[in-house]
């Protein structure tokens, strides 16, 4: 990972949304990632392979469900400014409705093992 991808990644708000609610739930399906912040499906999984691409992401599949989860080869300054910009919205005031719209979404997988 280069810390040029790794900021590029996160210039876009939609892509901040989606790791507010990842390091908030460790690990969430693209389902519910885009029941969450209400954008289409296709929207939704380009930004989790930018995220990807740049190292940010790592996946895993069970089944038909794919899931996302913070890459555990993220260097140690990368989860510290992760955790800086999840302070920064700590009181949900941006993002509040994505977390909301998370806990009454139609589909919730039921995870097997991480």
């Amino acid at each position: 990972m280069n810390e040029q991808s790794f900021f590029e990644s996160l210039s876009d708000e939609t892509r901040r949304r989606i790791l507010v609610l990842i390091l908030k739930h460790q690990e969430l399906c693209v389902c519910e990632l885009f029941q969450s912040l209400d954008v289409p499906q296709p929207k939704m999984s380009r930004h989790l392979a930018v995220l990807r691409d740049a190292g940010v992401l790592a996946q895993r599949r069970e089944g038909t469900w794919v899931f996302y989860r913070l890459d555990p080869q993220l260097p140690a300054w990368a989860y510290r400014m992760l955790g800086l910009m999840v302070e920064g919205v700590s009181n949900g005031v941006p993002y509040h409705g994505d977390a909301e719209r998370l806990a009454t979404a139609a589909i919730r997988p039921v995870r097997c093992a991480a």
